[in-house]
Order: structure tokens, then sequence, then C-alpha cells
């Protein structure tokens, strides 16, 4: 680590927790983002500006002039590119001295599982429940830490399924096959920093995993952002769980 990376990560490396060896740790790391909107924005920037060595940019969309109240990485000049390219453009701009995979493309489950097995932390970004199961399933399989968070109106949770350990449960446990009814931002609405909390706890809970610091594993946390609340859950495996249960899990 030469003195430029020493002084930009100087106010992270003086913290016990991370020191030099964690920022290396953090150096090597290979972080896959998947949704580059409300949630991917936060994440993606926090991760960037940690010093995380590559991060890997999932989305198919293109940049609308609605997303602009919420999806802080976008700005108006990119109204009509790929999410990809305007989330990689800007993380670079923050730190160039880190690999940014930009990928606008739909993967099937296939292709997702090879990626999830080539990555260290697989973050959930998205707003669709066909896409969390996939995730869910491929992390499981693979046995890699998913960071899972959701947001709408002036709701949010997050947790994280570390599949390296034996407990915990998985987003399956948390919602049926067919999830629950599927609202949107476009019909229902969201307050734009409620977004910006949930990602920034979702880009920490990534940061803690690559540091082996204590996660939310087992644990769901609801926002309320209305009353500025927090519930907490705790989360254990469903026996009747389809993933938990009949899974392989292979690192």
């Amino acid at each position: 680590m030469n003195d430029e990376l020493l002084l930009r990560y100087s106010r992270q490396i003086l913290l016990p927790e991370v020191d030099i060896a964690g920022q290396q740790r953090l150096q090597a790391a290979k972080v896959l983002i998947i949704g580059l909107g409300g949630l991917g924005a936060p994440v993606t920037l926090y991760l960037a500006a940690a010093g995380i060595g590559q991060l890997t940019l999932v989305d198919f969309d293109l940049v609308d002039l609605t997303n602009l109240q919420r999806q802080v990485i976008h700005t108006t000049a990119s109204i009509g590119t790929p999410k990809v390219e305007s989330a990689a453009h800007a993380a670079h701009a923050l730190n160039p001295h880190i690999q940014i995979n930009p990928v606008n493309q739909r993967w099937d489950y296939p292709e997702l599982l090879e990626n999830v097995r080539a990555h260290d932390v697989v973050v959930d970004c998205s707003d669709n429940f066909p896409t969390r199961f996939d995730l869910n399933q491929a992390c499981k399989t693979a046995a890699k830490p998913l960071v899972s968070g959701a947001v709408i109106r002036l709701e949010g949770q997050i947790t994280t399924f570390d599949f390296r350990q034996p407990d915990g449960g998985c987003y399956r446990c948390l919602y049926g096959e067919a999830g629950e009814t599927e609202d949107t931002c476009s019909t229902t609405g969201i307050l734009a920093p409620v977004a910006g909390i949930i990602g920034s706890m979702q880009a920490t809970e990534t940061l803690k995993l690559l540091l082996d610091l204590p996660t939310l594993h087992g644990r769901l946390l609801l926002l309320d952002a209305k009353y500025m609340q927090w519930r907490e859950m705790r989360l254990r495996a469903d026996p009747a769980c389809p993933v938990c249960g009949l899974t392989e899990t292979v690192g």
C-alpha cells in the first residue's frame, strides 16, 4: 500500500477493527452488487470509497428522470444511459484505484451461480421477488454471504444471510414461493433518504463481513421511518423451507 492509499484510507485505517491488515483485505475483496437503484446507489458509492478492490455492478435498466429523486449515484446528464455505466463512472470518479466491472444484462440462473461463486460477498439491491429468490438460492448453494435490503414508502428492512454459518435461515424462510404482494416505488412511492439509510447499512454489513466483524446474521431489522422506530426479529431456518431443507452448499 503506497502513501497515497494510506492517506486516502487513513480515517478508516485508524479504526482498530480495520488497521492496515483489514484495509488490505478490503482491497483484495470482490463484491457483487445486484441492482443500481435506490439501494445500489449508496452501496456502490460507500464500498468504492472504502476501497473494495473489485466491484461487479449488475443491472439492465436505463437511467430515467424519475430515478434521480433517490438513486443518488446517477445524474441528470446520465438519463437514458445504462445504469451500470452511470454508476461505474461515478464510482471510478470517487476512487480510481479500484476495479469496476459493469454488467448490463440479466443473468440466467447458471450465470448467476457462476458469478456468485467468483465473489466474496453478494449485495441484493434488487426490487423484485424472482431476483431475490434466485440470489438466495445461488448464495446458499455457493455458501456465500448475502446482504439483503428492501425499501418502500417510509419503510425498510435489512438482514445478512451468512451461508458460511450453519444456522440463521434464508430469504425463502421469510417469504413463500410467491412472496408478498409486490409493491413498487412507481405505484406506492418512496421517501428518498429511506433508501439511503438501508443502502448505507448494507454497505456497512458488507464491510463487516469482509473484516470478520459481527453482522446481522440471524436478525432482521425493520425500519418505520415515519416515526423513526426500529423493530428487530430473530431469524431461524424454517424446517419446511425448500432452500434450507434441500440445498447442498458447495463452497
